[in-house]
């Protein structure tokens, strides 16, 4: 594949990104926590693909993923070292919020969960824009 279709990719993963993060504040404005984590979670996830579809890496498993861009995004400072342990409590809390019955997240945990959604698609984008 070519840089134009790898940044078309990229564009695309990061469209979904947004889409999953309008849908987390709808969810966080009718107090829905649990379902609002979810799409939080899963706006970082589209965008942490956005970024490995610049190199053509994917991986079937999400921790693979975070894995991956942790190691060679987040540790050589690509992104910023405090959002890797943002990325790693995003992940901590989605899985909480979808399989732990008695989990009840809290207003200000789903809070950070919608900042860090909206610091990372802003870092993408800025990201992206130096390779268009």
């Amino acid at each position: 594949m070519d840089k134009k279709e790898n940044i078309n990719l990229a564009l695309y993963r990061l469209d979904r990104a947004k889409q999953e993060n309008s849908n987390a504040k709808l969810l966080y404005k009718e107090k829905q926590y649990l379902a609002a984590n979810n799409r939080a979670y899963y706006s970082i996830f589209y965008s942490i693909r956005a970024v490995l579809a610049m190199e053509r890496i994917d991986f079937k498993r999400h921790k693979d993923v975070l894995a991956y861009f942790n190691q060679y995004y987040v540790k050589t400072e690509i992104f910023p070292r405090q959002l890797g342990r943002k990325i790693i409590v995003a992940s901590k809390v989605r899985e909480d919020s979808d399989y732990d019955e008695e989990y009840e997240p809290s207003m200000q945990t789903t809070t950070i969960q919608i900042e860090t959604a909206d610091e990372l698609i802003k870092l993408v984008e800025e990201y992206l824009s130096k390779d268009e």
